[in-house]
């Protein structure tokens, strides 16, 4: 199979896909949904949830997790990335929180959903990439 480069690799997560996010569950298997992320390549991986997830109360306990970034159409690509979770803020600001959702959004819709999070609370993991998988079969 066509392995990407480092480059190409970093090139394709930083782009905005909505990623799967694995983590460790003790009782069964992995925790696998979808999550919105943002990643600059040579950086951490961050991912945004609320203290009452399940994706929160798993994070924390496992301080780890898997992202897999996909292009759903042809040619297929992906990039699987794993690794520790290396901070948490538990409040992310309001900047932050308009960054990652003007990633995902235009900017009507992106108004519309931080008018329904405000003043709930979310957190932000931050992930160091240490084990990295990738396909090209462009």
């Amino acid at each position: 199979m066509p392995v990407m480069t480092e480059a190409q690799r970093e090139a394709f997560l930083a782009e905005a896909h909505v990623g799967v996010i694995s983590i460790a569950r003790p009782d069964g298997p992995p925790l696998a949904v979808p999550i919105w992320y943002d990643y600059t390549p040579g950086g951490v991986v961050r991912v945004q949830t609320g203290p009452e997830s399940v994706k929160y109360r798993l994070l924390t306990a496992a301080r780890e997790f898997s992202l897999v970034a996909q292009e759903e159409t042809l040619p297929y690509r992906y990039v699987s990335v794993s690794g520790p979770v290396v901070a948490v803020e538990e409040k992310t600001s309001a900047a932050d929180l308009a960054a990652m959702t003007h990633r995902y959004f235009d900017p009507v819709r992106a108004a519309e959903y931080l008018r329904s999070i405000e003043g709930h609370t979310i957190a932000t993991f931050h992930m160091r990439p240490e084990r990295w998988y990738s396909t090209d079969y462009s």
